[in-house]
């Protein structure tokens, strides 16, 4: 590994083994990936967009997953029938609003398929109605992510549903530059804006002014940095099981910044959204931009941290860069 100016780069240790290749660490049903984005309108738009998507796919007899919020969800599945029963179907809700759980949901199902010798076709909708700005930026930052986790020809494919009225134009930009093909007015057309995701992940998290609490902290003081963190859950009156969820996580991300961020980081709170936020940053730059996101190895002795961080968290934003790391955790 290089040294990133002010300070080394994270090779994974908490955070889990630094990709070669930027591809998703595991072994069947990891191919390429085609990936679209469909900007539809309205219920019968989004029917347009879905249900013939998925007979075509059961009809090749491939496997399909379907990853919808409500009320879209069960309109698919009245929509399709009897021949809904062949589909896999998951409640966007089930997954929580962390994108960051959003690959390895299809790679368990690509593993799957894999072990059936079928090929795989989804659909999934990230940007639900309501989403807060952290929660799209994710959303969007996901979709980067996934082009790198499946690199190489195609081998399954994903279509990702936009309810166009609903976009902002810079969100609608973002869906042409993270989506190499994108279906606009029933027509599939090469986006001429795609490009490799390492902007979003490098770019600086918005300024949330002055913390409400704030702690620099070295090797001998993660125990302070465990107590800091429960102090503040409970002055925002967390139950006693987020406290616990948020000691855990910020522990273990201000492990990884002294044991591969130069050895020190700061830690610091923010209310919001009826929870807390807590951020830690360090001097480190990580160099695998999937981290976290990729189920660990039973027999891997390390790699779980941010995997763990983002199973406890309700929201988690990544962003790493010459200039550090920063590591955002919300609670709600």
């Amino acid at each position: 590994m290089f040294a990133a100016p002010g300070g080394p780069v994270k090779p994974g240790g908490a955070f889990g083994p630094a990709l070669a290749t930027g591809g998703v660490e595991t072994g069947a049903g990891a191919g390429g990936i085609r990936h679209e984005a469909f900007l539809y309108l309205g219920d019968v738009g989004f029917l347009g967009a879905t249900k013939d998507f998925v007979l075509a796919g059961l009809a090749a007899d491939e496997d399909v997953l379907v990853i919808l919020g409500e009320p879209r969800l069960t309109l698919l599945r009245d929509a399709l029938g009897r021949a809904g029963k062949r589909v896999e179907f998951v409640d966007l809700a089930d997954l929580g609003r962390n994108p960051a759980r959003l690959i390895p949901t299809w790679q368990e199902h690509l593993e799957q398929g894999a072990e059936r010798g079928r090929t795989v076709r989804g659909i999934g909708e990230p940007v639900q109605p309501g989403c807060s700005g952290p929660e799209l930026a994710e959303c969007m930052l996901h979709e980067a992510l996934i082009n790198e986790a499946y690199p190489g020809p195609a081998s399954w494919r994903l279509r990702c549903l936009y309810e166009a009225v609903a976009l902002e134009p810079a969100t609608t930009d973002l869906v042409w530059q993270t989506h190499p093909l994108v279906v606009k007015g029933g027509l599939t057309r090469p986006s001429t804006r795609f490009g490799p995701g390492a902007d979003l992940f490098a770019e600086r998290l918005p300024d949330l002014g002055p913390p409400w609490s704030e702690l620099s902290f070295g090797p001998a003081d993660l125990g302070l940095v465990r107590a800091a963190s429960a102090a503040a859950a409970r002055a925002v009156r967390l139950g006693s099981d987020r406290v616990d969820d948020l000691e855990l996580a910020v522990h273990e991300v201000a492990t990884n910044s002294v044991r591969h961020g130069g050895g020190r980081g700061t830690v610091r709170f923010w209310p919001g959204q009826g929870g807390l936020i807590c951020e830690v940053s360090d001097a480190g730059q990580v160099a695998d931009r999937l981290v976290g996101r990729r189920r660990p190895a039973l027999d891997l002795g390390s790699g779980r941290g941010l995997w763990l961080v983002n199973q406890l968290c309700d929201l988690v934003q990544l962003r790493s860069g010459a200039s550090g790391t920063t590591v955002r955790m919300h609670l709600h």
